[in-house]
């Protein structure tokens, strides 16, 4: 158990370092691939790497037992290379001691430059780039792949209109960061009711009142303490986002955030992480920050003047680590998927709701009395929350398993798992099971029967969706139904019905990409455009993803009303674009974007779509198209107004027959 005891924060500083190497290898070097007219058959094609500062990256080279000198690969459909590539940029050539040979790198930026010879009037050109960029402290590899077509202008979206643009803003959902920051709040208070951090709070309200200054200093002194425990929490976190994007733009920030939400390898990091911290809340071992850490911090606490106070917060924030952390883990990753300040929101509510209550016991001291003893309480709060953190851990692996159709987690496992997990905290809360550091419970008393009541309730609740019941209050934590293998009297599920049909079949992406309430329609968005201009019929575009807790929500209760389903079903072709799906297409349907990246996944060409096309990254998203490829009335994005949503459809519909 003893190896067990910094687990957490191994695997947290891990995920710290995994998140940083993604926000700078995203930003490494920045290439671009410009082709010019032709002439005489020939096309001059200059490649221009950004560098980032304070960086250098090697030459061409080669370098045999020395560094990675940078390599530029090409493919031609439809021609050959003519001569041999050329730097245009002449690289700073110098001894190097380490490698005992003369290097040449390049600062700023660095230009090649090579000429095609085509064999008709258009080619495709495919550059497979690999390169080295080192500073003082170390080196960061990196790779990427441009492609271009030489002879004809590709075909750009349109950018966004100044409508659309405002009507991101909305789609982004005012609602939706208003939920989340109500929930930040929720678990911020909930914090409170830990054992690392309960005791804590008449310790240190009485510490700050019996200071020197008198009671006024000393609630002076206590404001300045929650003040720094929020800016613990907030600004590292903050100063994170707002480095990866003044360094990479808005196009890095959400990456790095699609990444984190969408990843195998972080949500699997996750759901391990808060398996961990259950069995750590169940008494199986003890979760702490390394001591060497909090003993520095405590020992200079004792200082005067705002340092000492500082450090003072700085050490409650460790030590109550172990109960706050899976928290905090799951306020933040819940927060991703938003906008750039969504997560500072979100851990800026938490932290305030945190460190409330210090500030409030300082001003009102005998509110103290009222506060109920440590004691074993405490230690059944955290054996709750272990149980919850189970049933909060598997949407992790969910996601995972959703976005690279692995079909491990399917809705009636899913189910299952927490149908068990909460039956066994109802037993817990009436007595029927004990941990390792629980006290004797002699009688049951009115509130853990209340609580047992709610659990017990919640179970029941959850029983009929194991034959399919659709669950609306939890769309948008379950699996879709459509993941579900059998549902009572063969409705609810959408796999099925989108199976059986004729016309669905054939259609590209159905054998894996399902829409809900048994709803026919295409996963591609020029297949919805042949078809609707056949049938004569508006196209319902929808934006939407795996993961997508917002788009369950949706879909469960508000495309689930007869009047939304008759209209979607009778009078407009459905697409959806899921943006975070990560299967490969065929090689016809690669996407190369405006800066020469070729994109391969299905979801980053559905996201970059999106975003070039409407200036949105955020789900769930609807637009209703008309013949014509433009938005018939402005999109809308999360909203659980039914009515609204009926509106909204009804004048696409007008818009479309006038």
């Amino acid at each position: 158990m003893k190896n067990m005891k910094n687990l957490f924060y191994r695997l947290f500083t891990s995920l710290v370092a995994i998140f940083l190497v993604q926000a700078v290898s995203a930003q490494t070097v920045d290439w671009k691939m410009e082709a010019g007219e032709i002439e005489d058959g020939r096309c001059r094609v200059v490649l221009t790497a950004q560098i980032p500062d304070g960086y250098h990256m090697y030459d061409l080279g080669p370098y045999v037992g020395g560094p990675t000198a940078t390599s530029i690969l090409f493919t031609v459909e439809g021609g050959e290379t003519e001569g041999e590539l050329k730097a245009l940029t002449e690289s700073h050539k110098a001894y190097d001691d380490i490698f005992m040979m003369d290097i040449g790198t390049y600062e700023t930026q660095a230009e090649f430059e090579q000429w095609i010879r085509l064999e008709g009037e258009s080619a495709r050109l495919t550059a497979q780039l690999e390169w080295q960029i080192c500073n003082d402290t170390g080196c960061i590899p990196g790779d990427d792949e441009l492609s271009i077509t030489l002879g004809q202008a590709e075909e750009i979206a349109p950018a966004p209109s100044e409508e659309v643009a405002a009507a991101t803003k909305d789609a982004a959902g005012g609602g939706s960061l208003w939920s989340l920051i109500i929930e930040a709040i929720l678990w911020g208070f909930a914090a409170l009711l830990t054992p690392c951090v309960f005791p804590m709070v008449p310790m240190t309200v009485s510490y700050f009142l019996k200071g020197e200054g008198g009671v006024t200093m000393g609630r002076i002194r206590a404001a300045l303490y929650g003040f720094f425990i929020v800016a613990l929490y907030t600004v590292p976190i903050a100063a994170i986002i707002l480095i990866t994007r003044l360094v990479g733009g808005d196009a890095v920030t959400a990456d790095i955030f699609n990444w984190l939400a969408t990843h195998w390898l972080p949500n699997v990091i996750f759901f391990l992480v808060f398996m961990v911290f259950a069995a750590s809340f169940f008494g199986a071992f003890e979760i702490t920050m390394p001591s060497w850490m909090v003993n520095k911090s405590d020992s200079k606490a004792d200082t005067k003047g705002l340092g000492g106070i500082f450090f003072l917060a700085l050490t409650l924030v460790l030590v109550s680590f172990s109960c706050t952390g899976p928290i905090v883990g799951s306020v933040l990753i819940k927060s991703t998927a938003g906008e750039f300040w969504t997560p500072i929101l979100t851990m800026l509510a938490f932290s305030i709701a945190f460190a409330l209550p210090f500030t409030i016991f300082a001003f009102f001291p005998s509110m103290l009395k009222n506060l109920p003893k440590s004691g074993g309480w405490l230690n059944s709060v955290k054996v709750v929350i272990g149980f919850i953190e189970v049933a909060l851990g598997l949407k992790f692996l969910s996601v995972a398993d959703q976005v690279y159709h692995w079909g491990i987690l399917d809705r009636e496992i899913y189910l299952a798992i927490w149908i068990v997990v909460f039956t066994l905290l109802g037993f817990y809360l009436l007595g029927k099971l004990k941990f390792a550091h629980d006290s004797e419970v002699k009688f049951i008393s009115v509130t853990r029967l209340s609580l047992a009541i709610v659990v017990f309730s919640f179970v029941v609740y959850l029983i009929p969706g194991m034959w399919g019941a659709p669950l609306k209050g939890l769309s948008g934590y379950l699996p879709p139904l459509s993941s579900q293998d059998f549902v009572l009297g063969g409705e609810g599920s959408a796999a099925p019905a989108a199976t059986s049909s004729t016309a669905q079949q054939g259609r590209k992406y159905s054998d894996v990409l399902h829409l809900p309430h048994g709803l026919e329609g295409f996963f591609d968005l020029k297949e919805a455009e042949a078809y609707a201009k056949e049938v004569g019929k508006p196209i319902f575009l929808d934006f939407t993803g795996h993961g997508c807790v917002n788009c369950r929500e949706m879909e469960m209760r508000v495309w689930s009303d007869p009047r939304v389903l008759e209209i979607l079903k009778n009078d407009y072709v459905i697409c959806a674009l899921y943006a975070d799906d990560k299967m490969n297409v065929d090689e016809s349907e690669w996407v190369t974007t405006d800066t020469g990246k070729v994109l391969k996944q299905l979801g980053k060409i559905n996201s970059y779509y999106a975003l070039k096309t409407y200036g949105v990254n955020a789900q769930p998203y609807y637009v209703l198209q008309g013949q014509d490829g433009k938005p018939l009335v402005d999109p809308r994005g999360y909203n659980l107004d039914v009515e609204a949503f009926i509106a909204f459809l009804q004048a696409g519909i007008e818009a479309y027959n006038k």
